[in-house]
């Protein structure tokens, strides 16, 4: 083979073999140019990956990768919308909305909330927020209609870490002032993805998933009835993959407190490396396109009568689960270090210790 015609040859390889590692296919769709728009839907307070994953919402903002429309929480504790507040303040960002449950499922009380909201040096708060409480918060349904109303159709991508509570109850919401559209159908004109952490899909060992049970009911209507496309991030998933205690050792450090932390200090005795289930939706909601994970063939899940997640493949189906390599395990757990540590833009010299 002459020199030239090799080296188109090999080039074209490359190409092929690139196009493959970070096809298109496995973002179910191309990429819209831009920041993607997000909202996140989170049972924070629950674990400590909740806390970690809004960090990491922050850090790809931070490098102009997705824009957070919204913070919605669907445990229904006082804390739980002052933390989101502090956390959103903590990294420059106190404007973003955040909406709460009303007379939702009852969980265990949190392990942090407490240390991080009410945390004061010299009489001071710690970390600064305008929320007092979740009474002071705006209810998380009609916040999520009002944001939906306001972006591009097809645009919005929800990331949903917790239980299925709220964006259940959006499907069923009536028309309103903010859109003349049901919720199914607001939901169908302005979202382009749903990004779940959910059940559990891997053949071993297969047990009830914590964020489908706690919600049972809004769980099957969500796969029933959600009309984009869903991705689910099954519990095996961020169980393979540990978000490792001496990072949070060495690589928080650059503030004398942070408020992530300070929360997976508070969570459990240290040092423990910690799953990082929900941390998982958030980075491939966002970057789908770098080859983080494989997706499953198309199809549908459900949940059981034993309350267990079962997925039927199905061509036209609109469901897929996440799968991960030995590789992308390792590639992961890297990004996600980097960027659940990555400072605030907005940190300046007097923030430091």
């Amino acid at each position: 083979m002459q020199p030239r015609k090799r080296m188109l040859y090999n080039l074209a390889g490359f190409i092929l073999m690139s196009a493959s590692y970070f096809s298109p296919a496995l973002a179910l769709s191309a990429q819209p140019p831009g920041p993607v728009p997000v909202i996140f839907d989170t049972d924070i307070g629950s674990d400590v990956d909740d806390a970690l994953a809004l960090g990491v919402l922050h850090a790809l903002q931070s490098r102009d990768r997705c824009r957070i429309l919204a913070v919605t929480c669907t445990k229904d504790l006082p804390l739980s919308g002052p933390f989101i507040d502090l956390v959103n303040t903590f990294y420059g960002r106190g404007d973003i909305p955040v909406g709460v449950v009303r007379n939702g499922k009852k969980a265990k009380d949190s392990r942090y909330l407490a240390a991080c909201v009410t945390a004061r040096d010299d009489g001071r708060l710690r970390y600064p927020r305008t929320l007092q409480s979740g009474d002071d918060a705006p209810e998380a349904v009609g916040l999520l209609r009002r944001v939906l109303a306001d972006q591009p159709d097809g645009s919005v991508v929800f990331v949903v870490v917790g239980f299925s509570t709220n964006i259940a109850r959006l499907l069923d919401t009536p028309p309103d002032a903010h859109s003349e559209l049901a919720g199914r159908q607001l939901v169908e004109r302005k979202c382009r993805l749903l990004s779940i952490m959910a059940g559990m899909f891997s053949d071993e060992g297969r047990h009830e998933e914590h964020n489908v049970v706690m919600d049972l009911e809004a769980a099957r209507k969500v796969f029933a009835d959600w009309p984009t496309p869903i991705v689910a991030s099954g519990f095996e998933i961020g169980q393979a993959i540990r978000f490792p205690a001496v990072s949070i050792r060495r690589d928080f450090n650059y503030v004398r407190h942070h408020p992530l932390r300070e929360a997976y200090e508070n969570y459990l005795p240290m040092p423990y490396d910690r799953p990082t289930w929900d941390l998982t939706s958030v980075l491939y909601a966002v970057q789908p396109d770098r080859g983080y994970f494989g997706l499953s063939e198309p199809g549908t899940i459900h949940i059981d009568a034993d309350r267990i997640t079962r997925f039927t493949p199905n061509p036209a189906g609109r469901h897929r689960y996440l799968t991960v390599t030995d590789e992308q395990i390792v590639r992961v757990r890297e990004a996600l270090v980097q960027l659940a540590s990555q400072p605030p833009a907005t940190r300046t010299a007097s923030d430091s210790k």
